[in-house]
C-alpha cells in the first residue's frame, strides 16, 4: 500500500498525510531511548572502547545503564516533545509527497509507479522536502538529547528563544547540507528496498496467508532501514556534530568538544584525529534503531491505510443499504 497503486487504491494524499503522522507519532515513542544512545555515540570524540580511560560511554548496555544512574528513567526521552513534532510532521510530509509523486509519475510518464526505482527517486525527494521542513525541530531535538546536567535549555520555549537571540535564525538549520546529501540516498534506499523485499515475500508467501502481512511489513521495514543507514550512516554523524556547534558547554561534562567550521572541516578534523572508525561511530545503536524504526514507520503506516480503508467502506456500506 505505500506508493500510488491505481489497482487498489482507497487512501487519498491527505488520508495518507494524516497516516504518515500517527505512524511517526507511535515510532518515535518507542525508539526514542535508541535515538538518546546513538546521539550520545555520535557526539563523543574518545574513542568507543572500555580501554579508553577518557571515554565516557563505550557500549549500549554500558551507555544505557550509565546514563540511567546519572541522570534517571527519563533522560531516554529527552527531547522527546521536538522529536515529537518532528517525527509527527516528517511522517505527515513524507508520505504525502511520496504518495503524490508515485501518482505523479504514474499520471504523465511511461514508468510504473510500483518500480523500484520510482520508489528510490520519490522517496528521496519527499524525504528532502520533509527534511527541510522539519529540520529547525531536528536541531532542537538533538540538542536537548546531547545535554547533560545541569540542563543548558529547561524547556523548549527557552531553547527556541535563547537559540534564536544567542546565535540568530540560521542555527535552527545547522547540519542541512550534510542532511540532505544522506537523506535523499538513505531514505530513497528505503523505499526502494522495501518495495523490493515486499515484491520478493509476495513470490515466497502463498497469497492465502494474508494473516502473516502485518509480520511481513515489519521485517521488510527492518531489512530495508538496516541496508539504507549502513549505506549513509557518515552523514548522520556530521550533521549531529555539526547542530550542536556553539552548544560546547553544556558538553563539557561528556568529554572533549570540537568547533567546526563546516562540513568539510567536520570531516577532515573527523578523519585526522579520530580515524575512518570515527565516521561509524554509534553505528551499532543506529543500526538497532534503524531496524526497528524503519520496520515499525511502515508497520503503522500500513496498519493505519488499512484501517482507514476499512472505515470508509463501512461507511460506503452503510451509505449503499
Amino acid at each position: 500500500m505505500v506508493g500510488y497503486d491505481p489497482e487498489a487504491r482507497c487512501v487519498s494524499t491527505l488520508e495518507a498525510a494524516a497516516a504518515g503522522s500517527a505512524a511517526g507519532l507511535a515510532n518515535r515513542l518507542l525508539v526514542c531511548p535508541l535515538d538518546v544512545v546513538k546521539i550520545r555515540f555520535q557526539l563523543q570524540i574518545e574513542e568507543l572502547s572500555s580501554r579508553n580511560p577518557l571515554a565516557k560511554y563505550h557500549g549500549i548496555l554500558q551507555a544505557a545503564q550509565r546514563i540511567l544512574r546519572e541522570e534517571g528513567l527519563f533522560a531516554f526521552w529527552k527531547g522527546h516533545v521536538p522529536a515529537q513534532f518532528l517525527s509527527v510532521g516528517y511522517g505527515a510530509v513524507q508520505f504525502m509527497v511520496f504518495e503524490s509523486l508515485t501518482k505523479l509519475v504514474h499520471n504523465v510518464t511511461s514508468y510504473s509507479a510500483r518500480g523500484s526505482f520510482v520508489h528510490f527517486v520519490c522517496g528521496g525527494l519527499a524525504a528532502c522536502t520533509a527534511t527541510v521542513a522539519v529540520q529547525p525541530v531536528d536541531t532542537l531535538r538533538t540538542r536537548f538529547a546531547a545535554q547533560g546536567e545541569p540542563k543548558i535549555y529547561p524547556s523548549l520555549r527557552h531553547a527556541v528563544v535563547t537559540m534564536y537571540q544567542t546565535e540568530g535564525l540560521w542555527t535552527f538549520y545547522r547540519g542541512l547540507t550534510p542532511t540532505i546529501i544522506a537523506v535523499f540516498p538513505y531514505a530513497g534506499l528505503q523505499f526502494s528496498f522495501y518495495n523490493i523485499f515486499q515484491q520478493f515475500s509476495e513470490w515466497v508467501i502463498p497469497a492465502e496467508r494474508k494473516e502473516a502481512g502485518n509480520v511481513k511489513n515489519l521485517v521488510c521495514g527492518s531489512c530495508a532501514g538496516i541496508i539504507s543507514k549502513t549505506l549513509t550512516y557518515p552523514f548522520d554523524l556530521f550533521k549531529k556534530r555539526l547542530q550542536v556547534g556553539g552548544f560546547e558547554q553544556a558538553r563539557a561534562a561528556f568529554g572533549q568538544v570540537r568547533t567546526y567550521r563546516g562540513l568539510l572541516d567536520c570531516v577532515r578534523q573527523i578523519m585526522r584525529e579520530e580515524g575512518p572508525g570515527g565516521l561509524f561511530k554509534g553505528l551499532s545503536p543506529s543500526l538497532l534503531k534503524a531496524a526497528v524504526s524503519t520496520g515499525l514507520i511502515f508497520f503503522w503506516y500500513e496498519m493505519f491505510c488499512s484501517l482507514l480503508c476499512a472505515l470508509k467502506s463501512t461507511d460506503i456500506t452503510k451509505r449503499r443499504s
